[in-house]
């Protein structure tokens, strides 16, 4: 049973104690998950499915630590952090004294196939392919190797002007989405069932010399998924 409701505008102020890198590399996509997608998709794992408080959850690619904070201000028993750039490991260690959380966060610098064991939840805004193609794939095969439930955040392969436009009219609250055919494959390929997919609007501040814009408006698709029974 959940024991507190925590207001979305609270989350956010505290995910935001998690900054961005200062300088981000653009080949590993270093891009900060806004607080806004974040929130969102921290209270559908806690609130509408119960993944997270008094649950072992796991960051993948934590980067500065925005999601893992969330998951440990919300209840979550541990919290493992994961990201292969040692700055962004130091700046989450750094921001989880900061939110009060240092005692159950553990973070690790290393590549993500150093993870092994078992978590009840895996949470990961994973490289979305733009600079290595199907980088999310590598992500996805580690949380579902790893995790139990996991939460996942995918870019829309093609932007759709209408589906975007009342993505953008919900305000800020999820809507139903639908699955790639080439995610939903690779999942069952891997020992997961999606379980559900809820579209929202995530915005990237310029942050590489090669964008053009000040910022970039897109769907991105978090991808709720079950994993099936294991044998053994």
């Amino acid at each position: 049973m959940q024991k507190r409701l925590v207001r979305k505008l609270d989350l956010e102020r505290v995910l935001a104690q998690a900054k961005p890198h200062p300088s981000p590399n653009p080949y590993l996509e270093q891009y900060v998950t806004p607080t806004d997608v974040a929130a969102t998709m921290l209270s559908i794992a806690t609130y509408v499915n119960g993944d997270i408080e008094g649950k072992r959850v796991l960051d993948l690619g934590c980067g500065t630590g925005r999601l893992a904070l969330g998951a440990a201000f919300l209840g979550a028993e541990e919290v493992v952090g994961v990201d292969l750039d040692k700055g962004s490991v130091k700046m989450a260690s750094e921001a989880s004294a900061d939110t009060g959380s240092k005692d159950k966060t553990e973070w690790i610098a290393a590549d993500i196939e150093a993870i092994c064991g078992r978590f009840d939840t895996v949470l990961q805004n994973p490289p979305f392919g733009v600079q290595r193609r199907n980088a999310d794939r590598r992500f996805l095969a580690k949380a579902l190797e790893v995790g139990n439930m996991v939460y996942s955040l995918h870019k829309r392969a093609h932007d759709d002007e209408a589906f975007m436009a009342r993505v953008k009219g919900a305000k800020g609250h999820p809507m139903a989405g639908f699955a790639s055919p080439f995610l939903e494959r690779f999942i069952e390929d891997h020992g997961g069932r999606i379980k559900a997919v809820y579209a929202m609007i995530m915005t990237v501040p310029r942050t590489f010399s090669f964008h053009r814009e000040k910022r970039h408006e897109f769907v991105v698709d978090l991808y709720v998924i079950e994993v099936k029974a294991r044998r053994g």
